[in-house]
């Protein structure tokens, strides 16, 4: 195809405005561009078999290529080769009616970017231009380089591998009815998860199919040739069906091959047109019976075999990023734009299909941009233990309101992948059951369930978070020592939930079996350098640790956690019984103020007073031993259990003003002078000292911190924290040399 840059663009919309190259009609432009394929109050085409459908899927696919090329191109930065790799499955997918689109590969972004200002989505955001397009790409404010729902029509963040098939199989979950595709980069099956997570999905809910991976099998990940680049078409098909996909549809460029490239992967875009159009129909077709497939009840996966870089400036890994020589005036790049390059009146015709595709722009019809109605729950059946009563198991309290809240909201969902009788909730298991396809009454084993047990952290994490970032509730449930290993994707949707346009219930977790607790199992079971993952995400400003110190302060916090949005909540408790310290009115105090005075005995001398600033529930024991000490002493003690260290910060210190769902609460300076003020602070805590930070950051007392070093074996966790320097003996000493 020859391309021109005339010298008058007035014939080109409005829109077009940046494009820097158009071409001439393309063969029979006449005869199948002369009217949309997606007739005017129609949201698709009536057969993926019709010609002018075909040659405008073509159409649409090279739009998506230039646009990705020349946006990326203007700032010499950005990922174009992935995504161009597979833009004949794009632009199959939108011209079919699909538009709830989401995907695996961050690095797909500027084709994301490109399908949405094509559909118009992006004029919610004021790009209504290709230069405002480039102009704004990878820029504050703008269109960020990994994907994020910040972004009018974008259902989900995209950046680390392994999450996206989370949010597609959320959605699908939610929203029976519609098709949820994303892609899934052949790099980024080096990662183990994606598979996995979708063979467990798929054991616990086999009606739900409705989300249909598109697998970009290029034969190159980000800087050299993918792991699974020497498998054969046979081989691929068989690791799909291996793991439990009955259907298969695989459409390789090379069948259609007429200009004999080399290699198994080839470049489409390389064709006589004639075999173009072939390929095109061959990936519309496919695509239309696998997205017909997966509504229909069977796993599905539709695989685009195609050298990466297809229709871009470079081939093969280095078409993965542009780099500082790669700009729109460098002659590569000119070139490979002009190859691609539409007329005027094309760009028209693909404009009009993408808009009316799918019923309009992806940002007025997505799932994502609407909130998803959520069951009233009615009044909790909480219960409040008498203070100084007998000890009660915190993580047990709370699962009784769990329970209630998944028999009173269907779409709420626990997951736990290490067992939920292990962390004292089984009473969650006998409400709610687990969903396994062997109904077993002994083991709450139920296909119906509402408990999600895969041996996963990643697994429990990304369908719990994707659930919420989707509209609807759900509870994380982990070990503490094992949680690290589901938290990029927890983080990824906190994150997400601080800039989304919509409100969406807060992602919640309860973490328990705490280091101290598992003496016994060793260090590998003790690790609460987590709690040091939280505490630096604090400042993000959404995310919020709650350390209730007893049972009746765990249902106070559960309760405050259901009737927020847009939060990142992590509950941390122990599973062992403990005294119970508080009452639900001094919890909801310490939910405001960030913490709250569980004693206080005044001394001889008010500057001879020692503050515990005390994190978690088991750290009490010795803190309450030392005080009594220090009592007899004639030293005034104050001890104060930290619930919400969020609240600690001063207003400066969070991003809290840059949150979608803003929460400015913080305590005050003479507030935490009355928590916190005297003559010494000690700070305790059984995790990281980076928790700790508010408090030691706004004290002026003289002040210490005791907190967790590192784990060994032990016999009690009195043995423990004595081998991390939590003992009364080592806070009464401290606490004494500080006074004096």
């Amino acid at each position: 195809m020859t391309s021109t840059t005339p010298a008058s663009t007035k014939a080109a919309p409005d829109f077009c405005e940046g494009i820097q190259h158009f071409g001439e009609a393309l063969p029979d432009f006449d005869t199948y561009g002369k009217t949309p394929a997606i007739a005017e109050g129609k949201g698709a085409i009536a057969d993926p078999n019709d010609a002018a459908a075909v040659f405008q899927t073509l159409l649409a696919a090279d739009a998506l290529r230039y646009l990705t090329l020349q946006v990326t191109g203007s700032k010499a930065s950005g990922h174009p080769g992935g995504f161009a790799s597979q833009a004949e499955a794009y632009a199959a997918l939108v011209m079919l009616g699909y538009k709830n689109i989401l995907t695996e590969v961050g690095h797909h972004a500027p084709g994301f970017y490109s399908a949405m200002f094509l559909d118009r989505s992006l004029e919610d955001m004021g790009i209504e231009t290709v230069q405002q397009l480039r102009d704004r790409f990878r820029e504050k404010h703008g269109l960020l380089g990994h994907l994020s729902g910040y972004i009018p029509g974008i259902l989900a963040p995209a950046g680390p591998l392994g999450q996206g098939q989370h949010f597609a199989m959320a959605a699908a979950l939610l929203h029976r009815d519609k098709l949820f595709p994303f892609t899934i980069g052949d790099g980024g099956m080096g990662e183990p998860y994606p598979m996995s997570s979708m063979a467990h999905f798929n054991t616990a809910y086999p009606s739900v199919t409705n989300f249909l991976p598109v697998l970009v099998w290029n034969g190159f990940s980000q800087e050299h040739h993918s792991m699974v680049s020497t498998k054969s078409n046979e081989e691929m098909i068989a690791y799909w069906k291996g793991n439990g996909f009955k259907e298969v549809i695989l459409v390789d460029a090379k069948d259609f091959d007429d200009q004999n490239q080399p290699g198994a992967y080839v470049d489409g875009t390389a064709f006589s047109f004639k075999q173009r159009l072939a390929f095109t129909k061959a990936v519309l077709s496919g695509v239309d019976k696998a997205a017909k497939s997966a509504l229909g009840g069977t796993l599905t996966v539709f695989i685009i075999k195609q050298l990466k870089g297809a229709g871009v400036h470079a081939l093969g890994a280095k078409s993965h990023n542009l780099y500082a020589k790669d700009t729109l005036d460098a002659p590569h790049m000119i070139t490979a734009l002009k190859q691609r390059a539409l007329s005027p009146e094309a760009w028209a015709l693909v404009r009009t299909n993408a808009e009316r595709a799918g019923g309009g722009p992806a940002a007025k019809t997505v799932v994502t941009e609407f909130e998803l109605p959520v069951a009233e729950l009615g009044e909790l059946p909480l219960e409040e233990y008498a203070v100084g009563g007998a000890p009660q198991v915190s993580t047990t309290a709370m699962g009784r309101l769990v329970g209630k809240v998944g028999q009173s909201d269907r779409n709420f969902l626990v997951t736990n992948a290490d067992g939920n009788e292990a962390s004292g909730i089984a009473n969650i298991n006998q409400a709610l059951k687990i969903i396994h396809p062997t109904s077993d009454d002994l083991y709450n084993q139920a296909p119906q369930g509402q408990v999600y047990e895969p041996l996963s952290e990643d697994a429990c994490a990304g369908l719990a978070v994707g659930l919420c970032l989707m509209g609807a509730r759900s509870l994380w449930c982990s070990y503490e020592s094992f949680a690290i290993n589901g938290l990029p994707i927890w983080q990824t949707v906190t994150q997400a939930m601080a800039e989304l346009r919509r409100a969406t219930p807060s992602t919640v977790t309860l973490f328990t079996a705490g280091a101290l607790e598992q003496g016994r199992n060793g260090w590998t079971h003790q690790r609460p350098e987590i709690e040091a993952y939280f505490a630096s995400m604090m400042r993000n400003g959404n995310v919020f640790p709650l350390f209730p110190p007893d049972a009746n302060s765990i249902q106070a916090c559960y309760e405050w956690a259901l009737t927020t949005r847009n939060k990142g909540i992590v509950i941390t408790s122990s599973k062992s019984p403990l005294p119970i310290h508080t009452t639900f009115e001094q919890t909801r105090q310490g939910l405001r103020d960030g913490a709250v005075v569980l004693q206080e005995v005044k001394g001889s001398e008010t500057e001879k007073t020692v503050v515990f600033a005390v994190i978690g529930d088991m750290t009490l024991m010795p803190v309450f031993e030392a005080a009594a000490f220090l009592e007899t002493e004639g030293l005034g003690v104050r001890i104060v259990s930290i619930i919400n260290p969020r609240r600690l910060y001063r207003p400066h210190d969070v991003a809290w003003d840059t949150c979608s769902q803003a929460d400015d609460g913080f305590l005050d300076d003479a507030g935490f002078e009355r928590l916190f003020g005297g003559g010494a602070l000690i700070g305790v805590t059984g995790g990281a000292a980076a928790m700790l930070e508010p408090i030691m950051l706004r004290s002026n007392s003289k002040r210490d911190t005791f907190a967790w070093k590192r784990g060994e074996t032990t016999a009690s966790a009195g043995e423990l924290m004595a081998f991390n320097g939590l003992t009364a003996e080592a806070l009464t000493k401290r606490a004494i040399e500080l006074v004096h």
